[in-house]
């Protein structure tokens, strides 16, 4: 009796942890405002107390999320920072993830451990090429969006045409929740939708705006008084419109990735942030069940289990550590704990488990679905890995896709061959990019999204592992992960495509193709081979 009241308390425990949590991902194109608005989302939840343009000169420091040297040096986001606080009783758990393409990958990896998204969009600019990208992701989990419309203090385009537009381009029904009161120079604030409230723009950079008044009845002579007759009769109409042509908010089709609510503001200015904020602590989902190739794996139940999606090397310049990033899908975990990998032959322990505020670390001791932990790690655990409290899970969904660029590795430095080749495993392992090895004559081609993501290699390379690389263009077209039930006929294509067949860093069979029409020819000579465009098949 005594232990079933125990086991009952215990469970009662873990659900109350995991309905107060939110894990989510803040995903833009580049430029759209996205490190400014997790700034300020961090200066709601109090981790942070002074906000800062990111690329404010009268201010030293960098965005909080920013923090590897490279990242400083350009000005952009280069690798997915976790952050974890604390607002209005929640547990946030917030993932600032790149969002130049050339980075995409790190992205595509990160919305496997996210419950949810918010999307920044430019007001000037409108969806770009990379929210699509990413919208696509998202749509392959069905993954529930919230969509920040920033730069409402700048003149941009009229708000339908960008709803116009989200609906158009990203396949995906919208619903406005807060709606702008002018824009630019005129810009006088937002009318909040969800709770009938008006908020007055202040410009500041710094301190949180709380100039929040609740207006139940828009045909109250003080909206006039507040932001000038034009603007009310405006506002008025407008309201009216939305409220005739969109459905009323469906929370429901909201968690099924069906519909996107639509709030309008200023990152850079604090305004519109806690609005959104708010309705999203309300609305967003609590960590949900997971797909394990062998069942379903619900966040309630007593055993723990989770997956590495990321890993990062030297995050800490004056040690050389390793550390994977963790999501908890199911159960409590414990440091010190033993739990079993899908490679390691014994149980793993971890001493030392951080939870993280982008560079700044805390040691814990104990986590629940939906935290994201950094595990110390000297090479046991890769990208895709989970973790279990005996059972064997195999999480899916962290896929390589073919790269676009590929370059040759050339050593500048033969003395240094040994660190190049611990660089290059553990860059590779980080998912930085991916590594070919050609069977023949031992070639290392390196395949990335974009050309940027070379600059980072041959700068960490450097800088962390003191080894000199130059890049050497390919004429390859894509990387093809062949695979056949036939074993005669997969050995007899690698032995007649030899100076064409490379590995993985797993050791996955690739062919290299140097262009389309001859793919084609080969596929077509060839119907017993299958040729794969992403490593997971």
């Amino acid at each position: 009796m005594h232990l079933a009241i125990k086991g009952a308390r215990r469970k009662m425990s873990l659900t109350k942890e995991i309905q107060r949590r939110k894990t989510f991902g803040i995903i833009s194109h580049p430029d759209a405002g996205k490190t400014t608005l997790t700034e300020k989302l961090l200066l709601f939840g109090g981790a942070i107390k002074t906000a800062g343009a990111v690329k404010s000169n009268k201010i030293d420091t960098h965005a909080k999320s920013d923090w590897m040297e490279i990242e400083k040096q350009r000005g952009i986001s280069v690798a997915t920072s976790v952050m974890g606080f604390e607002y209005k009783g929640n547990k946030i758990n917030l993932l600032d993830t790149p969002g130049h393409q050339d980075f995409a990958e790190d992205t595509y990896r990160t919305l496997t451990a996210v419950d949810s998204v918010i999307m920044v969009i430019d007001c000037v600019k409108g969806v770009e090429i990379q929210t699509e990208k990413l919208m696509e992701v998202c749509r392959m989990r069905n993954t529930p969006v919230i969509c920040f419309i920033n730069k409402l203090d700048r003149e941009g385009r009229d708000p339908y045409d960008l709803l116009d537009e989200v609906e158009d381009k990203l396949n995906i029904k919208v619903r406005p929740l807060s709606w702008p009161i002018s824009m630019g120079k005129t810009f006088k604030g937002v009318y909040n939708l969800y709770n009938k409230s008006l908020n007055l723009f202040r410009p500041s950079q710094r301190k949180l705006a709380d100039d929040i008044m609740a207006i139940e009845d828009l045909s109250d002579s003080k909206l006039e008084d507040l932001v000038g007759d034009n603007n009310a009769n405006q506002l008025r109409e407008d309201v009216e419109l939305i409220e005739g042509v969109y459905p009323e908010f469906d929370k429901g089709a909201y968690l099924r990735g069906e519909i996107a609510p639509v709030f309008f503001g200023s990152a850079v200015n604090n305004f519109g942030v806690q609005e959104m904020l708010d309705t999203f602590i309300d609305i967003a989902p609590s960590p949900k069940s997971r797909h394990a190739e062998e069942r379903e794996v619900s966040p309630e139940e007593d055993k723990f289990s989770g997956f590495v999606f990321k890993i990062h090397a030297n995050m800490d310049p004056n040690h050389r550590n390793r550390i994977a990033f963790l999501r908890i899908c199911s159960g409590k975990f414990e440091r010190n704990k033993p739990y079993k990998s899908m490679r390691a032959p014994k149980p793993l322990r971890f001493s030392n488990v951080t939870s993280f505020m982008a560079q700044d670390k805390e040691i814990i001791e104990e986590a629940f679905p939906g935290d994201i932990v950094g595990l110390y790690d000297t090479g046991n655990l890769k990208i895709g890995d989970s973790l279990s409290d005996g059972e064997s899970l195999t999480f899916r969904g962290i896929p390589s896709f073919s790269p676009e660029i590929f370059r040759e590795v050339i050593n500048k430095d033969a003395m240094k061959t040994k660190q190049l080749e611990k660089g290059l495993k553990q860059l590779m392992e980080e998912g930085v990019a991916q590594l070919f090895t050609f069977d023949m004559g031992s070639r290392k081609v390196i395949g990335t999204v974009g050309q940027l993501q070379f600059e980072v290699i041959q700068f960490r390379l450097k800088n962390e592992y003191n080894a000199t690389v130059e890049f050497a263009p390919m004429n390859l077209y894509k990387a093809c992960w062949i695979s056949s039930n036939d074993k005669k006929q997969l050995d007899e294509f690698v032995r007649s495509k030899n100076r064409h067949i490379a590995y993985d860093k797993e050791g996955k069979l690739v062919f290299m193709a140097e262009s389309r029409a001859w793919l084609q020819m080969v596929q077509d000579n060839y119907p017993d081979i299958e040729f794969h465009f992403t490593s997971e098949f």
